[in-house]
């Protein structure tokens, strides 16, 4: 009976798994957890969310919208399971972290092409794979893939702190969406600052004690913007993080009228709102520092921290120097790698690997041709991006519409111009669709 191994159940290996088994093949899907953990991981399930449980914009012209409808289209799993546990977040689409691994755990247990080894594998395997076992691989494995490859590159990831609702001090803080959005008062708690406690506040993070790291050089980590640590964000300049997570843009805070000097936003990581994420707010300072330091947030004083932030490394592949835009590995064209370790950055980007890895694994094993979508998707840029940069410092990317062709015909509104993109790519994809029988 045709078989392929999918190795890691995070969010690409999900959505290969997933692929694999609606085409008819049998899927041995191995897992390490509960038997081993990362440093980050702390779930024995499935789509283990970790930094953030924000899978980013929701609306059509915006890049991460769009890359969640190219996935929808491509019958992704993750999408289901997103809107079934999502949570209020604004214009964003965020979700129960527990919830949505739940339901991921439970449509891949109950599948029955699917079946699920709970153990560490050491070394790859033989015939067709993907191997979807993040930026967080276990070191013998690890070790095994870069003796293949010849090698990775590290990159550090930062988590944000977690927070009870009844801990949080109301009266300093005030419920909106920026600009309006959202529905009712509003989905995010906003903690405002007036110029004086935001230059304190500054000071005390620019201090404060940082957790040593004994894997990384502390005093040049390579750390990716997607994750950028709050505290180095603000070394880059006193206003910084005022231009960032801080901003106030779109708020106003209705004790005063006028918009806040600076505005820290929590965001809901539950369905029951008892606990709020603060946006942003990726830390490697000492859990005692975050403490002290985070409590000069007005209305998080007393704040009781459930999760500290924690950094951890992670490992990527020189991805355009081994793989194809299919994600298979080119000296090995039957073995496949998706998620993160490709160098996709975020949540759906990495679930959207594990689609066309696990569509194509099946393809390969069938004699056809690869499955590569436009570069005028989503998809396809994403694709094109980790197999055909030409750089000198490869990066992780995530979607953004910067890696699509230009418009033929120049279009000077942004909202505009992001919409015209979205429609183009959906037009294109479902022509390819027609074409290839994707549907």
């Amino acid at each position: 009976m045709e078989k392929i191994t999918v190795i890691g159940a995070g969010l690409a290996g999900c959505e290969a798994a997933w692929q694999i088994a609606r085409a008819g093949v049998a899927v041995e899907l191995v897992e390490m957890k509960p038997q081993k953990f990362s440093p980050a991981h702390k779930s024995a399930g499935f789509a283990e969310l970790i930094c953030s449980n924000s899978l980013k914009a929701a609306r059509l012209e915006s890049a991460a919208g769009l890359l969640k409808e190219e996935m929808r289209r491509l019958g992704s799993l993750l999408t289901d399971c997103a809107e079934r546990s999502k949570v209020p977040a604004g214009g964003a689409l965020a979700v129960d972290r527990e919830e949505f691994s739940r339901l991921a755990t439970q449509a891949l247990e109950s599948c029955p092409l699917v079946t699920i080894r709970r153990e560490e594998r050491t070394e790859l395997p033989e015939g067709f794979a993907v191997i979807a076992t993040g930026p967080l691989t276990a070191e013998a494995l690890s070790e095994d893939i870069q003796r293949l490859c010849g090698g990775g590159l590290n990159f550090f990831d930062a988590a944000a702190p977690i927070v009870s609702r009844e801990s949080l001090d109301m009266e300093r803080c005030f419920t909106a969406d920026r600009y309006g959005r959202g529905e009712g008062d509003g989905d995010y708690i906003n903690c405002p600052m007036n110029k004086a406690e935001y230059e304190a506040f500054v000071e005390a993070l620019l201090g404060a004690g940082r957790a040593p790291r004994h894997d990384v050089d502390v005093g040049n980590p390579k750390v990716y913007e997607g994750c950028m640590p709050i505290e180095v964000l603000a070394s880059r300049g006193r206003d910084a993080i005022r231009y960032g997570p801080m901003k106030p843009v779109g708020l106003v805070d209705p004790r005063t009228g006028h918009r806040p000097w600076a505005v820290v936003q929590l965001r809901t990581e539950n369905r029951a709102n008892s606990l709020y994420n603060l946006v942003g707010f990726q830390t490697n300072l000492k859990f005692g520092e975050q403490k002290r330091v985070f409590g000069m947030i007005p209305g998080l004083e007393d704040a009781e921290f459930v999760r500290y932030g924690v950094m951890h490394r992670n490992t990527f592949l020189n991805s355009p120097q081994l793989l194809d835009a299919d994600y298979s590995l080119r000296q090995r064209p039957q073995l496949f790698f998706a998620g993160q370790i490709t160098g996709v950055e975020g949540y759906m980007e990495s679930a959207s690997s594990g689609i066309l890895a696990g569509r194509n694994a099946v393809r390969r094993l069938r004699g056809q041709e690869p499955l590569v979508l436009p570069e005028t998707t989503m998809l396809g840029a994403l694709s094109r991006y980790i197999s055909g940069y030409t750089g000198k410092d490869f990066q992780p990317m995530g979607a953004n519409f910067g890696i699509l062709p230009p418009l033929p015909n120049r279009v000077r509104d942004k909202r505009q111009r992001y919409l015209a993109l979205a429609e183009r790519a959906l037009a294109d994809f479902q022509k390819f669709s027609e074409e290839n029988f994707m549907s």
